[in-house]
């Protein structure tokens, strides 16, 4: 039987996470999203909650708990209602971390967790979204064949975030075994070409870059050996969450603005129109977050957990951008301003259709 319920560790996880998104990253959210710099400072005091560490064996240099699933999504949710592109830069490491503990060989794992344990942040990266109309996960057209002990990869992506700055890129690509493969890239490896940094419509706290990868020769210890679809599982369920986290900072904020904003001698709270739209995207959130829920549940339990991915993505990505929208409606002409957020969440809710692999839980 499915149970939400958190333990205390969860719980305790959960109001860390909540309390550091609303103290610490929201007040450096507008800023970070006008000049596309996130303060060093900030990046620190994340780093040192440990979220990272958490999840690595002890082992391996971290903090030996055992992951979960449920509790990524607890902090992506938390960190994305802080500021969306401020979160996906902080959770960037999970990129490699998530895709070497769960798809990769003994060796991978002792060569590459240790990174993720010091006591100074440490990105990581991953190459799936590519630059086509028509793209399909089940499509790529990133292709990566077998040459003797060596794989040849090519092909463009897009979206790659912290391309420059990580030690390793993980690159998914077509294979010749299996429709989706996934290799683990360090940096520096020849062939691999990064360009400017994309200028987006939203997450622009987040560098992100266009990638190509000109008949990159790697050795065949560059394959990670397991599931690359369930590693991108595993990023669709993060970046469900990752909406609700948005769609439920942009509620919030409507629902204070409605209860202080008078309009005709009344809070505007009051009109039923604005009251209605308020209890529609309440129930729009609640209901994201329980499909979010059950994906992780489902890929925790070792369940076949595509149904529940697939419900939790659609839902998501439809609920967010209407959430977002109704937010800026609330405020009417100040949903406009930049100094009032609910812009920014509306630019950044819209992305949701379209980003793949940029996140992991």
């Amino acid at each position: 039987m499915i149970d939400f319920e958190l333990d205390e560790e969860q719980q305790l996880i959960k109001e860390t996470v909540t309390a550091f998104a609303a103290d610490v990253v929201r007040p450096a959210a507008h800023d970070a999203d006008e000049t596309g710099v996130i303060p060093e400072g900030l990046v620190a005091q994340a780093w040192e909650l440990g979220i990272i560490q958490n999840s690595i064996p002890e082992e391996y240099g971290g903090y030996g708990s055992t992951p979960s699933t449920v509790t990524g999504t607890i902090v992506a949710e938390g960190l994305a209602e802080g500021d969306l592109g401020i979160a996906l830069h902080l959770l960037s490491a999970r990129l490699v971390v998530d895709a070497v503990m769960h798809a990769g060989s003994d060796e991978q794992k002792k060569e590459v967790l240790p990174l993720y344990c010091t006591d100074k942040f440490v990105s990581g990266s991953a190459a799936v979204l590519e630059p086509q109309w028509n793209f399909s996960l089940s499509e790529l057209q990133t292709s990566a064949k077998r040459d003797g002990n060596d794989y040849v990869i090519s092909g463009t992506k897009c979206y790659v975030p912290l391309a420059k700055t990580s030690p390793y890129m993980v690159v998914f690509a077509r294979g010749e075994e299996e429709p989706i493969e996934a290799f683990l890239l360090k940096a520096g490896t020849p062939g691999v070409e990064i360009g400017e940094r994309e200028g987006l419509m939203g997450i622009k706290a987040c560098e992100t870059y266009p990638v190509a990868i000109n008949d990159v020769r790697v050795p065949a210890s560059a394959k990670l050996p397991g599931s690359a679809r369930g590693l991108l599982r595993r990023s669709r369920v993060a970046q469900s969450a990752m909406a609700v986290g948005v769609a439920k900072a942009s509620l919030d904020y409507a629902i204070e603005y409605a209860k202080e904003r008078e309009a005709f001698g009344v809070k505007i709270a009051q009109k039923q129109a604005i009251a209605f739209m308020l209890a529609d995207m309440a129930i729009d959130v609640d209901a994201a977050r329980l499909l979010n829920w059950e994906a992780a549940w489902s890929v925790e339990h070792n369940e076949d957990p595509s149904r529940e991915i697939t419900l939790a993505r659609s839902y998501t990505d439809n609920a967010v951008m209407t959430v977002t929208d109704n937010g800026v409606q609330v405020l009417g002409g100040h949903g406009f301003i930049r100094e009032h957020p609910v812009e920014m969440w509306a630019r950044n809710g819209r992305g949701f259709s379209v980003f793949e692999g940029m996140a992991s839980v």
